[in-house]
């Protein structure tokens, strides 16, 4: 996904990258954060919501979206799933090959409401 926008440019950029280096997860609320400096979600919140390890093995990045947006989680995971193909990490990766900045980046997206 080469046409990103500032806010998934600000989740890609710390996404596993010097100096934040965060996870999938936390990319995600980095990026709300830098629009709503009130959220109460701390980076730490989500510190082990990566690699397959968000609830019922959900993307740690689509996780995060929920969280931050839970009156429209169901939503979420429904659009989710329909641009990525799944929603949880492991089907993500591994049978889909959907790679980790694009669930990222499709996360902020809906997240802010465009996909």
């Amino acid at each position: 996904m080469n046409d990103t926008k500032p806010l998934e440019a600000l989740a890609l950029a710390a996404f596993r990258q010097a100096p934040l280096k965060l996870n999938c997860a936390q990319a995600v609320l980095h990026a709300h954060r830098a629009v709503n400096a009130d959220c109460a979600l701390q980076p730490e919140d989500f510190a082990a919501m990566g690699a397959g390890r968000a609830p019922e093995g959900l993307c740690g990045a689509l996780h995060a979206a929920c969280v931050i947006r839970p009156e429209r989680a169901e939503s979420l995971k429904e659009e989710f799933r329909a641009a990525a193909g799944a929603i949880h990490c492991h089907t993500l990766k591994r049978e889909i090959g959907f790679p980790c900045p694009d669930c990222v980046s499709l996360a902020v997206r809906l997240g802010e409401g465009r996909a």
